[in-house]
């Protein structure tokens, strides 16, 4: 069984582009934090390729940007080609059934304010790794909450759609 469950943030604004027999398809990368720290106390993401056609790839174009949080439901792709330089070149990606949207519009106009914010305020503080906290804690802030006002998820099918 070839399945993959993702949730991560878009770490580029996605663009549409159409194949030579018009079909609508985008291609994006997803960061998804791991759930571990390094030697330093950070946590660390890895950057997951996606692709995604048809109906869902003009919608992630036109609802979603930089910093979107989504759900990602999909296949491993593997490939192969020669590069210029003659050496075998491999290629990993996901091929994505479902992308779900999960925080609305003003949630993620707020959340990049709110970044700006912070960057803007904390360019001068160094943080420390011992800021760190390796355990969960069961303080949970409701405004950190990206489920919070969300109400009924979406899915929509692309078979539905075409």
């Amino acid at each position: 069984m070839n399945r993959v469950c993702l949730v991560g943030r878009l770490t580029a604004k996605p663009e549409l582009r159409y194949t030579n027999s018009n079909l609508p398809v985008t291609r994006f990368s997803v960061a998804v934090n791991r759930t571990f720290a390094n030697a330093q106390g950070q946590r660390e993401a890895d950057f997951i390729n996606i692709v995604v056609w048809r109906k869902q790839a003009e919608n992630v174009c036109n609802f979603l940007d930089k910093g979107s949080l989504v759900s990602i439901e999909g296949r491993i792709q593997t490939g192969s080609y020669d590069g210029q330089d003659g050496t075998k070149r491999y290629t990993f990606e996901v091929v994505a059934d479902s992308v779900q949207f999960l925080e609305s519009k003003s949630q993620s106009q707020s959340r990049a304010q709110s970044n700006y914010n912070q960057g803007y305020n904390n360019m001068n503080s160094n943080p420390s790794p011992y800021d760190y906290q390796d355990t969960p804690s069961n303080d949970v802030n409701i405004a950190d909450d990206p489920f919070a006002d969300f109400g009924d998820s979406v899915s929509i099918d692309d078979n539905f759609l075409d």
